[in-house]
């Protein structure tokens, strides 16, 4: 932690956003007012999506008590104001009306202000689990100066290595304990678990994902729901257990009768059957359908004797 406080100005690790340094610790941060159509947004937003509700809400209470907690801005060269965290607090400031609001400023990089905002819209409780995958593997690259698709190849790379038994070369063992470091800071499950439950929320259907990003059904339920290939009985499904507030179970039910028609069994496996299914019929008990079944036995006799 001291090692990457010594080098914040030149990338602050996420300690250094959750827990600024003693010196720091004792100044009050200066509040300032600020025009609101001074402020604008920054082209990269770790938040897509805002409940409705819960936004009505915030609006109505920013109109009766104002903005309690000052949003965090950073001042950019031209002279203007870039939101970097509080964006709900910034659009629900805007919706009340307000012309001004209490702003807190730093200055931040590019890549400190993704960082700060990041880590901050990770430690909210109502972040959906698609931005939350996202915002992690954001952060992941920024902290380790490589690509997301890069971030991903390395975690399947430590866990092929697992598997064979390989080991792993004494630099990604580095990114990858830097990277469970940050998880375990924001209170996260591991980089295995990351990579095995979050990471395939990425892949899911486009209809799934919007769902999830709103925060409709559990992610869990989603993974389920996107076995179903058929688009038309994949949406069915998905409305109806957000409509009647399915149980994982009561969508596993339904996605068995729904899904495609089951694989036909083996010849062997059907003979076998038939054979059985014979056998307990009692054929031979009946005159008229044993002598038809002679007839039937004699020509599947003729058919094992033929080369």
């Amino acid at each position: 932690m001291t090692k990457r406080r010594n080098n914040f100005s030149k990338m602050r690790g996420i300690e250094a956003f959750l827990e600024p340094p003693p010196e720091a610790a004792k100044k009050e941060k200066k509040v300032d007012l600020l025009p609101i159509n001074e402020l604008q947004l920054p082209l990269k937003q770790p938040r897509r999506y805002f409940d409705p509700s819960k936004m009505r809400q915030l609006v109505a209470s920013i109109k009766e008590h104002g903005v309690i907690e000052p949003l965090l801005v950073r001042l950019l060269d031209e002279g203007q104001h870039e939101l970097v965290a509080g964006e709900r607090r910034f659009r629900a400031a805007t919706e009340a009306g307000l012309e001004k609001v209490p702003v807190v400023i730093q200055v931040l990089s590019d890549q400190e202000a993704l960082q700060l905002s990041l880590v901050e819209n990770l430690q909210r409780e109502d972040l959906n689990p698609v931005e939350e995958t996202e915002g992690i593997l954001d952060l992941f690259s920024i902290e380790q100066s490589i690509s997301k698709e890069e971030v991903i190849a390395l975690l399947n790379l430590s866990a092929n290595a697992k598997k064979r038994g390989q080991e792993l070369t004494d630099n990604v063992v580095r990114q990858l304990e830097s990277m469970q470091e940050t998880l375990t800071v924001l209170g996260q499950t591991t980089l295995e678990s990351f990579r095995v439950h979050r990471l395939p929320l990425l892949n899911l259907p486009t209809d799934i994902l919007e769902k999830l990003r709103e925060g409709a059904i559990a992610y869990t339920k989603a993974k389920a729901i996107a076995r179903v290939k058929d688009k038309r009985k994949r949406r069915r499904l998905l409305k109806e257990a957000i409509e009647k507030q399915m149980s994982l179970v009561q969508i596993k039910e339904r996605i068995k009768s729904l899904c495609c028609d089951p694989k036909p069994d083996s010849p062997r496996v059907e003979f076998e059957s038939l054979t059985r299914k014979i056998a307990k019929s009692k054929l031979w008990e009946n005159p008229k359908k044993w002598k038809r079944a002679q007839t039937l036995l004699a020509q599947l006799d003729a058919l094992a004797s033929e080369d």
